[in-house]
This record gives C-alpha cells, structure tokens and sequence, in this order.
C-alpha cells in the first residue's frame, strides 16, 4: 500500500460520496476495485479476501468481499448496511458510503447521501435504466447532491459497444436533468475487470472522458460552505469563573456554514437579540475570522440569556423564526408516521415537542407522481409533512443549506429516530412532481 504524509494529506481536499444502484449491479464490487487499484487495501486485508474467494472456488479475489462487512452482506452476496469507507490519494481524500440497492433500504441511502457532495449511481449495461435507478437519481435530487455519476457498469458482457452506453447515458441525463441535478457525468466500466474504474479501459477507444479515479480527484467542491449563510448552533455555554478568567462568557459550537469575523453584528435566534462579536477563539488562540466546519467560542459585546440549542446568525442575514415547518421526509423507522403524531423535532443543538398536523402527499419516486393525503408514512416512504413546533424555530430552506436546513424527528417514549426532514420545497427544478388529482382533462 502506497504511504500518503500527513503534511501532504494536510493540502488535500476532502470528497464525501455514496454509491448506489440496483441489487447485482456491482456497487460493492466498483468500491473494492476503487480501492484494490488505487492501493488503498492494507495487505492482510487483501489476503483474507483471496482466502475467502479461493474457498468459494473463485479463480480471482471477490473485491466486494472488501465492503461488505455484515456476515449476512457475504452470505447473500448483498449490500444491507450503509459501509464508510476512508482513503486517500495524493490528490485528495475520500469518506466513502457504499449504500444498499434493495428498494426496502432506501432510507439508507439517503442516510449515506445526506452528507454527500457526489453520488455515483451504477446501471448493468444489460438492463439499462431502472425502476431503483430513477429512485436513486429521485433522492440524490431531493437531497441536492451537487454531482452525479453514472457509471455504467458491466460494458464487458455488452462487448463493450459505445450505443448500448450512449442509450443509457441519454435515457439516464434527460430524468436527471427533469429532477434538477444540476450535473451527471457518465463514464462507461466494468468494476470486474477494472475498465475506466482507476485506469483507463484498452477496450473502450470510443470513450474519451476520465475514469471513476480521475472524475473523483478532480470534481469542484464548488458549494463551499464558507461562503453560504453564516450560522453558529451553540452547543455550550463556556464560564469558568476563575482567578485567571473571571468575567470570560463563550458561546462554543461548530459553525455549520460561513463565516464570522470579529465586529460583525450578530442575531441570536429564536430570542431576535442583536450584539457584536468581541473575539473569536479557536483551539484556544484569539483570531479574526473563522469558517465551517471549525469549532469555535465567541465572545459577546453584551451579557445575552443565550444558551444551548440557540442559533447565532449575522443580523443582516438573518432566517425566519417559524413554529410551522413545511418539509419533505424520508421516514427510517419502523413505525408509521401519522397526521396527530407528537413528536421531537431536532434541529441543529435545538430539539422542540412539536406535532405533525398534515400529511398533504407521499411521492411515488418511479414517476415522481403524489399521493395525496395519505394520512400515514411507513418505512421508507418519502412525503410532504406540516409541522407545528412548541416553541420558535429559525430554520433555513434545505435548498439554501443543507446544514441548517435539515433536521430529524424522534419519539419522545424511547429516542427512536422516526424521520429525516428537508425544509422547503422539493426539488430544484421548477414544478417536476405532478399531483394527478389536479388534472382536470382541460388543456389550455
């Protein structure tokens, strides 16, 4: 395995993605073949992997073997949990989050995606672009993954013909493009043989863009955070009251997006108080500036009641304070989500008792269609809720940050995580989800 220095991984920028695709369409095999040739597997990792494949009769190490890690992942030669991968290159470093195919895990690609700023989505090259397909490009949508990759996979078994890639690609780009993905890049692989997956494919001459390696290393982070709205959740109110800091009051958390500086006026939320920063610390040094994602302490001009779950934000860039929250869930439990169904809404360090007073629709991601007033969400399902909080919230639109705008809801009995949730609308395209019901035979 090739050494990286820590000074050189120090100049590296960092890429978050998830891969995703239909059952057999060989995400965990893409992943073990992106770190097989990029020489990012330890050597008794390796090995333990051809000791498994040899007993298996397999002529050649099974790389799935590298990410899927829960024995019933092995057994049946499925993806079930949500695997995170670290590694690293002399361009850049990865968090990768290998995440199931099957359509009763789709809450866990949209947990391995709620983080990503890429998503690569595979299609076998035999079958083209399915059912799961359109619902992975549905959800890295709705959770506004800047860049998308389709990699079509197993062009080996279509003797690698440039139509049967082009088709799909075409097919694929004109869905996204309806959703609102602002950008897909299709590269024709075969994750088997390790064509344009780290090295450039012998048998694809027709093919003249990067490989899966090369699209990764050199894709813009451009969302920087640094630059989007300005936003401090406090998780803890600092005052030691000692001989050596005796007036010291702090406000520490980890800035979720932008910047602050010192001299800017601030608004603390939900209350509408204004102050000025004084000072910013940073690992314990004074500084003047300092950006997401650092962990901070601010100090304050004027002695404000501010306390944990409370939001600092610049006075001039200030989100609106709500108690009704309009949003699009995914629900993860078990347990259905119902119209009535009280609830602790979780948003940055804030959690409020809140209440769902509507369900007005569960989208169907195969055509984007809605279900109007279903009443219930289960497991899995995606929809619009109307929440109503006990106290104030200051949330942004998830269109505008993800951070800030994205929060969880849980049952108050036991803790249990019911609902993911992105406030705002939808998608970013205007108007893609039709509602039926709003169909009245009249075309104008």
């Amino acid at each position: 395995m090739s050494t990286i220095t820590s000074e050189a991984l120090a100049e590296t920028t960092l890429l978050r993605f998830a891969t995703a695709g239909s059952v057999d369409d060989g995400k965990s095999t893409l992943v073990g073949r992106l770190l097989h040739d990029s020489k990012s597997v330890l050597t008794d990792q390796l090995e333990a992997v051809e000791r498994v494949s040899a007993s298996r009769g397999q002529e050649a190490p099974d790389l799935a073997l590298l990410t899927d890690g829960l024995r019933a992942e092995r057994e049946q030669g499925i993806t079930i949990d949500v695997a995170y991968r670290y590694f690293a290159t002399p361009r850049r470093r990865f968090i990768l989050a290998d995440t199931p195919g099957h359509v009763q895990y789709t809450r866990n690609m949209v947990t391995g995606a709620s983080t990503a700023e890429l998503t690569v989505i595979l299609v076998d090259a035999r079958n083209g672009v399915v059912e799961q397909t359109r619902r992975h490009a549905a959800i890295a949508a709705l959770l506004r993954v800047p860049h998308v990759v389709l990699a079509v996979n197993k062009m080996d078994l279509v003797d690698y013909e440039e139509t049967v890639f082009a088709r799909i690609a075409e097919e694929f780009t004109a869905y996204a493009t309806e959703l609102g993905v602002p950008e897909v890049t299709a590269i024709p692989i075969s994750a088997l043989v390790g064509d344009n997956v780290v090295e450039p494919s012998a048998h694809m001459d027709w093919y003249g863009g990067p490989t899966v390696l090369e699209h990764l290393e050199t894709v813009p982070v451009s969302h920087d955070l640094a630059h989007c709205h300005a936003r401090l959740p406090v998780q803890y109110v600092i005052r030691p009251q000692s001989a050596e800091h005796p007036d010291y009051r702090g406000y520490a958390g980890q800035i979720a997006a932008g910047t602050f500086r010192t001299g800017d006026e601030v608004t603390v939320l939900p209350s509408g108080r204004t102050t000025t920063i004084t000072g910013i610390d940073l690992l314990g040094t004074p500084v003047e500036a300092a950006w997401t994602p650092q962990s901070v302490t601010l100090l304050l001009a004027d002695d404000i009641d501010i306390s944990r779950g409370d939001l600092l934000v610049p006075s001039k860039d200030a989100p609106a304070v709500t108690q009704d929250v309009e949003a699009t869930v995914c629900h993860v439990a078990d347990q259905p989500l119902t119209v009535g169904h009280r609830v602790l809404l979780k948003h940055g360090t804030r959690t409020v008792k809140a209440i769902v007073k509507d369900i007005p629709a569960r989208l169907t991601l195969d055509d984007l269609s809605l279900h109007p007033h279903p009443g219930t969400l289960v497991a899995n399902d995606i929809g619009r809720v109307k929440i109503r909080t006990a106290e104030p919230l200051p949330a942004d639109s998830y269109a505008d940050s993800r951070r800030t705008g994205s929060f969880i809801l849980i049952d108050p009995n036991d803790g249990t995580t019911l609902t993911a949730g992105m406030a705002g609308e939808s998608f970013a395209a205007p108007d893609p989800v039709k509602d039926a019901s709003e169909d009245d035979g009249w075309d104008f």
